[in-house]
C-alpha cells in the first residue's frame, strides 16, 4: 500500500495533445518519454509518477500500459472536452475483503449525513473567508438540527441541493452568477466548474482505486448504470477547492470570457485556450493532493480496519 511519504514525492502528469501534431507516450529505461512530432519533448522517471491524464489524441503502446501497471501508474484518457472516456487503472481490484465489507456496509444514511455536513461546513468556511456576515456556530447548529430530521437519502439530497444553491448565489455573486447547471455548458462559469470538478473527480477516483474500492458502489449516491457512485460521494467535501479556485482565478483576472465560443446553444472553450484553464484547476488539485490522499487513506481504515472516525476535510488555511 502506498504511504503518504511515497505519495508526496509523486506527480500527476497532464498531457495536452495539440491538434495537427503527432503525440506519443513511450517507455524507455524506467522513464516515460513524451514525443511530439516524433521528437523527444520531455521525460520523467516512472518512480515519480502517480497518474497520467492525456487530453486529446495520443499514441500509447501495450508496452507502456504493462509498465504503468508494474509501476502503479493509472492512465486517464480524456477527450478535448475533458470528458474521461477510458481509464487504465493500476489499482487493487482483487481486494475482496474490502469489497465484501463495502457491499455489506450498514447505516449508509449516517455516513451520508457526515459527508454532507462536511461539504456544507466547507461552504460556510468559504463564505466566511470572503467576508459574508453570519454566525458560524448558529449555522452549524441549524445544520445539525436539519440533518437529525432527515429520514432517507432523497431528503438529504434535497437539503444538500438547497444549501448549495444558496452558497453558489452568495459566493459567486461578484462574477455574475446565474445558476448551477452541470454538464449543460449553460455559461462560462458552469463550463469552468465542470472542468474543475471533473479533474477533482478523476483524482479522487484514482485514489479510491489504489485501495481497491468498487467505485460504482456508493453509500450516498446509489447504484446507477455506469455511474461511479462512490467517487461521486467522496468528491463532495473537496468541491470547495474548485469553488475557491474559480473565484481566485476571476480575482487574478485569469479568466477571459472572450476565450469561450457559443455554439449550438452552449459555451465551449476555443481549442487554443484549453491549456490555460486545465492548468488553473490542475494546480488546485496538486496543491491539496496530500490532504485528499490522507482522507481516502482514513476512509479505507474506517471501512476495513475499522479504526478511527469517518474522515473529515476542512478547507481552513488550505492553499
Amino acid at each position: 500500500m502506498m504511504s503518504l511519504a511515497d505519495f508526496s514525492e509523486k506527480q500527476i502528469l497532464f498531457i495536452e495533445s495539440k491538434f495537427g501534431s503527432a503525440n506519443s507516450l513511450q517507455f524507455q529505461n524506467d522513464n516515460i518519454l513524451y514525443k511530439k512530432d516524433y521528437r523527444n519533448n520531455n521525460r520523467i522517471s516512472c518512480y515519480k509518477v502517480f497518474a497520467i491524464f492525456i487530453i486529446g489524441n495520443c499514441t500509447i503502446s501495450s508496452v507502456l500500459i504493462k509498465k504503468c501497471k508494474k509501476y502503479g501508474i493509472s492512465l486517464f484518457l480524456l477527450g478535448d472536452n475533458f470528458e474521461c472516456y477510458a481509464t487504465i487503472s493500476a489499482g487493487l481490484e482483487s481486494n475482496f475483503i474490502l469489497r465484501d465489507k463495502q457491499y455489506k456496509k450498514e447505516d449508509e444514511l449516517s455516513m451520508a449525513k457526515i459527508l454532507v455536513k462536511n461539504k456544507v461546513i466547507n461552504q460556510f468556511l468559504l463564505l466566511r473567508e470572503k467576508g459574508f456576515q453570519m454566525n458560524f456556530r448558529d449555522r452549524v447548529i441549524e445544520l445539525d438540527r436539519k440533518l437529525n430530521r432527515i429520514k432517507d437519502e432523497k431528503e438529504l439530497l434535497g437539503m444538500e441541493g438547497n444549501y448549495s444553491k444558496d452558497f453558489f448565489r452568495e459566493y459567486f455573486r461578484s462574477i455574475g452568477w446565474i445558476r448551477r447547471a452541470p454538464r449543460t455548458k449553460f455559461d462560462p462559469n458552469n463550463v469552468l466548474l465542470d472542468i474543475g470538478y471533473t479533474f477533482m473527480f478523476n483524482f479522487v477516483d484514482a485514489l479510491l482505486k489504489l485501495y481497491g474500492f468498487d467505485t460504482y458502489k456508493g453509500f450516498y449516491h446509489k447504484l446507477f448504470f455506469q455511474r461511479k457512485s462512490l467517487s461521486c460521494d467522496i468528491v463532495e467535501p473537496f468541491r470547495c477547492i474548485i469553488d475557491r479556485q474559480l473565484l481566485k482565478a476571476y480575482n487574478l483576472r485569469q479568466i477571459n470570457n472572450d476565450d469561450f465560443e457559443y455554439k449550438n446553444g452552449k459555451y465551449v472553450l476555443s481549442f487554443d485556450k484549453q491549456r490555460k484553464y486545465v492548468g488553473i484547476f490542475a494546480q488546485a488539485v496538486m496543491d491539496n493532493k496530500e490532504d485528499i490522499f490522507n482522507y481516502v487513506r482514513d476512509f479505507y481504515r474506517f471501512f476495513v480496519v475499522e479504526k478511527g472516525d469517518f474522515p473529515e476535510f476542512l478547507i481552513i488555511n488550505k492553499k
